[in-house]
């Protein structure tokens, strides 16, 4: 009986602090969630990793680290890097397709097409392995776009003038207040022009197509799941469940276990994409489109 009384006085004590020191209690709970890892993960490490690179390609930074962490964790022998993603800004999309090249010299990599792999979106896919596409998915738009607007005539109704002092001969490309000058669309298109290139030469290296025959696999084409693998933009057609089978027969693991993302982690990086659109709405770079 005393025993059971000194049990009932520690709880007591432990509630009546928890009532106390609420907010602290719950920060404390938060940070051990987040510090400490799940009873799963400490038995059993995962040695598969699922990557996800879903939305517009704005920022590279966390899918990179991802990338770069699964190709330095020597206890995955696998990944899967599913990709669902109209494309997005050149240089992220770029580190994505390099961090991809750098991992699958290593361990066998296995992209999946989610839904929409097109343009940014495909680049990041090229340097994986194999690229299995799901029959629905949608796929290509190689190519590279610049937009602006001229608001000139909204602007002389309004009133309103701009006033420019500025050194160099294209040094205002691309800007809105007036109709572009025939100087000024060449020089964009100089600059779109070799991005083009770029991607064009990058795919036909990576998935050893012919650059000189670009207009059947390339030129902004969007391709089902079927007409990309015969131009040979994907390897083959199947769901998520047969692109984790592939990625487990290529790591031979005996028991293959994959990763689960952390729901914090998950919000965190939802957070960061929407606070990186937001920083790009006021300036729209040129894009793989």
């Amino acid at each position: 009986m005393e025993f059971i009384k000194k049990i009932g006085g520690c709880l007591a004590t432990g509630l009546k602090f928890i009532q106390s020191h609420f907010k602290a209690t719950v920060l404390v709970i938060i940070v051990l969630w987040l510090l400490l890892p799940s009873g799963e993960t400490a038995i059993t490490p995962h040695n598969l990793q699922r990557i996800a690179l879903t939305g517009p390609i704005l920022d590279a930074t966390g899918i990179v680290t991802q990338i770069d962490e699964a190709r330095e964790n020597k206890e995955v022998k696998g990944v899967l890097f599913s990709i669902d993603s109209p494309g997005g800004a050149v240089a992220p999309s770029v580190e994505i397709a390099y961090a991809i090249k750098r991992l699958s010299e290593t361990k066998p990599t296995v992209v999946y097409a989610a839904g929409i792999m097109a343009s940014g979106g495909y680049y990041s896919a090229i340097w994986g392995n194999e690229i299995i596409a799901n029959p629905g998915s949608m796929i290509g738009s190689i190519g590279v776009i610049m937009e602006g607007a001229d608001i000139s005539g909204l602007m002389d109704k309004v009133g309103v003038k701009t006033q420019v002092v500025h050194a160099g001969t294209y040094k205002q490309v691309g800007t809105f207040d007036r109709e572009w000058s025939d100087v000024e669309r060449a020089e964009l298109d100089k600059v779109i022009g070799g991005t083009y290139a770029m991607f064009v030469a990058d795919v036909a290296r990576a998935r050893k197509l012919d650059a000189n025959n670009s207009s059947e696999f390339a030129d902004a084409h969007i391709f089902t799941a079927a007409q990309a693998q015969k131009v040979g933009l994907v390897d083959k057609i199947g769901v998520e469940f047969d692109a984790k089978k592939r990625v487990e027969e290529l790591s031979k693991v005996k028991d293959p276990v994959w990763n689960k993302e952390d729901p914090m982690d998950k919000f965190l990086k939802q957070f960061a994409a929407e606070g990186a659109s937001l920083a790009h709405m006021y300036f729209p770079p040129v894009t793989l489109k």
